[in-house]
């Protein structure tokens, strides 16, 4: 069966630094693939290069079989991938309605609309008028994540849910996820709280200076191998 995302052996640069090396990462349909590292490990890089934000030097990113090559990334939406990237980067002068409004200009079909985000996160229903400017981090996040969802991806991409925010509200944040996926939304995040990526994911990924230096299942991992791994040093 062919896997949903395939990111195949991809060298990825900034300029003259590169960031990833010969990188593979497969995530099946409607899995749930936590990639996970310190800072510089090159977790978003990947999300990036996935979304098209940034392009392979080497290698290949495919999707339901496709090569996603020369494809940018506004078009990739409509391909069926959408990201809630690091920092929220919402309108802060749109409401929240209107940020929501924004991720479903592609037009796909599917089971995302203002009423299930609303649904999904009530606090979003009850500042749906309110610019986004005036949220607090929290919220701003659920609003990015739900403006994802608006697009009706078959991938959701999300980087680092949890930066800046308190526990309490990183697991409200998280505890959508499993709405998110009974839909069939497949979903790679990317994080740092180990923790909270062992407790929503099927299978995780750690990253080190751009390689992955410890894969498995999510329920049967390791911690001091997942540990030695993160910090790069012997188990």
């Amino acid at each position: 069966m062919t896997p949903l995302l395939e990111v195949d052996e991809v060298d990825v640069f900034y300029g003259d630094v590169q960031a990833l090396f010969g990188l593979t990462v497969t995530v099946a349909q409607g899995e749930t693939l936590a990639v996970i590292g310190a800072n510089g490990g090159g977790k978003s890089t990947l999300l990036k290069t996935v979304a098209g934000v940034l392009r392979p030097a080497r290698g290949d990113v495919r999707l339901q079989g496709t090569s996603l090559r020369g494809v940018p990334a506004h078009r990739r939406v409509g391909r069926g991938i959408a990201m809630s990237p690091e920092g929220r980067r919402l309108f802060p002068s749109l409401t929240v309605e209107e940020n929501l409004l924004v991720g479903a200009h592609s037009g796909r079909p599917g089971p995302w609309g203002l009423a299930r985000v609303y649904e999904l996160f009530p606090l979003v229903s009850e500042r749906r008028a309110r610019p986004a400017a005036n949220l607090s981090g929290g919220e701003q996040q659920a609003v990015a994540i739900g403006r994802a969802l608006m697009a009706n991806p078959e991938l959701l991409l999300l980087d680092e849910v949890s930066l800046g925010l308190a526990p309490v509200v990183v697991g409200q944040l998280y505890a959508a996820l499993p709405t998110i996926t009974e839909q069939g939304t497949t979903v790679l995040v990317v994080e740092q709280d180990v923790h909270q990526a062992l407790a929503v994911a099927d299978r995780v990924q750690c990253l080190l200076e751009g390689r992955t230096v410890l894969e498995g299942p999510a329920a049967s991992v390791d911690m001091a191998a997942l540990s030695a791994a993160y910090f790069g040093v012997s188990a």
